[in-house]
């Protein structure tokens, strides 16, 4: 795969060409994620001047780390940058940096006391969209002296007053996205929109319920929708092919899929169960139990 480097973080990783954006994969702006840059604007933003450079690129790199932390696609283009510069949502007080490190600790961690690894310190200033490591670490200090965080080495938890902070600041936590994949045929819709969704983001997933049709109880399912979601349920009752082929899309992704069918056509799956393993339910209120666990693991 073409490598480059990040105009932002200033590391050489990965860039898939998609249309007129490469996908620049890996890098601190986005570990573990990716972000799109539109390809004729990587040039332009590398002859900035240095001053401008200087001034810009690391806030940048900043607003590309938070959101992508946040779950959602990022796509640039030289034209953008000055509007996200100027834009009132970047931190530019060390307080407001400050509750930036506490939101995405809080985003990480479960409870107050859960540790969170950060490392190496030096690939990571940009969760302060800070310039430079040196700020980073005054920040956490700060933050440490406040009894807001406590850091041991590369460990950081949140004290019950920072978990108290930051959950002001954030809003409640944001839930990640998840699919639940349902036959169009079968008449679940009420029951799981009514019973299972709402057990399930008790466990922080925003779940989605979706069939191959648009019903009046599911929305109609699509491979972009999968590929964002960071689990899936795929429920087999019925033997909907299209259950089956999301379900395989979500595995091509490394999306973890937990496989679930009723009783009635456990004996009927087109696949072996010992292969997937599904949860086999009677009613709707024994599953939302039975996912509760699983979640709650």
């Amino acid at each position: 795969m073409l490598k480059k480097r990040c105009l932002f973080c200033d590391e050489i990783v990965p860039v898939k060409p998609e249309g007129e954006y490469d996908r620049f994969i890996g890098c601190s702006c986005a570990p573990g994620e990716a972000y799109n840059l539109l390809r004729d604007s990587y040039e332009p933003i590398n002859s900035f001047p240095h001053p401008k450079k200087r001034e810009i690129l690391h806030v940048i790199s900043g607003h590309i780390r938070e959101l992508t932390d946040c779950d959602e696609q990022v796509a640039l283009s030289a034209e953008d940058l000055e509007g996200i510069v100027n834009s009132s949502d970047i931190p530019v007080t060390i307080e407001d940096k400050g509750t930036r490190l506490l939101q995405y600790l809080y985003r990480h961690s479960e409870a107050p006391g859960e540790p969170v690894i950060i490392q190496p310190l030096s690939k990571n200033y940009n969760l302060t969209y800070s310039p430079n490591l040196q700020e980073l670490v005054y920040i956490i200090d700060k933050l440490g002296a406040e009894d807001l965080l406590i850091r041991e080495g590369m460990s950081f938890q949140l004290t019950e007053k920072g978990w108290r902070e930051a959950a002001a600041g954030a809003g409640g936590k944001k839930l990640k996205p998840c699919s639940l994949l349902i036959s169009s045929e079968e008449d679940w819709g009420t029951d799981w929109l009514d019973k299972l969704l709402p057990k399930i983001e008790q466990y922080g997933y925003l779940p989605r319920l979706f069939a191959h049709k648009e019903t009046k109880n599911c929305e109609k399912y699509s491979l972009e929708a999968i590929a964002d979601s960071k689990l899936v349920i795929a429920d087999l009752t019925g033997q909907s092919p299209e259950v089956y082929f999301a379900a395989g899309y979500a595995l091509g992704m490394n999306i973890p899929v937990i496989w679930t069918v009723n009783r009635g056509d456990a004996d009927n799956l087109l696949v072996n169960m010992k292969e997937i393993r599904p949860i086999v339910w009677d009613t709707t209120e024994e599953l939302a139990v039975i996912l509760q666990q699983r979640l709650g693991l």
